[in-house]
């Protein structure tokens, strides 16, 4: 009988984690014989967690709130988005008994925006709503695709100063205050603030996003979102929550655990339909 490899995401709380799903069909799709659990672990017991779960075989974990920049510590390594994004949502055991640092948020948001949805991201002006964790782990992959302009906003314009400053060396970022956005005008509006989670949105102007432009939450719920909602009402072409993004980056996470790409679509239609969402 072939060995069955353990995984897991780590989180506080994740009880309602859709990964274990998620990464069951792309096991059953790509016929990989893995267990795929969800655990909760306090930030205090990380280190001794994770130092355990590779000790006794374990190959490979995710990692989600508040856990990322704790992962990025632990990590002997990282890739250069995670060092980049300071948050590491993904861990592997090398060869030589190391652990490598990934991120993988970035990769999946773009894969979703561009691959699934056809939103151009090039010579496009965009807006990421919030400056913290979440916006640093998605900058780098969007930044790969020369948009005509980056503004990042956040309600204390300081960090996105220190944002934009972090990000120089591989592209401009143009930092500002939610009162500065009146009068201007963009393609896609990212939130990746934490509002949605108590069903919240940051005030935005009137008229801030173009015709036929399109919203996007980092955040997913069963239900649509504030800003999923918000987008709705401003005609956006699109008004998309995070569910196609956590869903490619668990890609992109069982890729650098397994070598295999599993494929996407179908899982991002089954969840939908779980949920009772269409996919726009």
């Amino acid at each position: 009988m072939n060995k069955i490899d353990s995984y897991a995401v780590l989180g506080f709380p994740v009880k309602h984690s859709k990964s274990p799903r998620i990464h069951q069909l792309f096991a059953e799709q790509t016929q990989q014989q893995v267990k795929y659990q969800a655990i909760e672990v306090p930030p205090e017991q990380f280190d001794d967690f994770v130092t355990r779960f590779f000790a006794d075989g374990g190959k490979g974990l995710n990692c989600t709130l508040p856990l990322k920049e704790l992962a990025w510590a632990y990590a002997d390594s990282k890739t250069e988005r995670a060092e980049l994004a300071k948050a590491v949502n993904t861990l592997v055991i090398q060869a030589n008994g190391t652990i490598l640092g990934d991120n993988t948020d970035g990769c999946g948001l773009v894969r979703d925006l561009t691959l699934n949805h056809a939103i151009t991201l090039v010579n496009a002006k965009l807006l990421v709503l919030g400056a913290g964790g979440a916006t640093r782990g998605i900058l780098a992959p969007i930044i790969d695709y020369k948009p005509e302009t980056l503004v990042v906003a956040n309600r204390t314009v300081e960090k996105a100063y220190r944002l934009a400053e972090d990000f120089k060396s591989i592209g401009a970022i143009t930092p500002a205050g939610f009162n500065d956005l009146a009068g201007k005008s963009f393609d896609l509006i990212i939130n990746a603030t934490s509002a949605s989670l108590t069903d919240e949105l940051p005030v935005l102007p009137d008229a801030i996003l173009a015709a036929g432009g399109n919203c996007y939450d980092l955040a997913y719920s069963n239900q649509p979102t504030a800003f999923v909602r918000w987008g709705k009402a401003q005609e956006a072409c699109n008004s998309l929550d995070g569910l196609g993004m956590l869903v490619e980056q668990a890609a992109e996470a069982f890729y650098v655990w397994r070598g295999i790409r599993p494929e996407t679509k179908g899982v991002i239609d089954l969840l939908n339909a779980e949920r009772g969402m269409g996919t726009s």
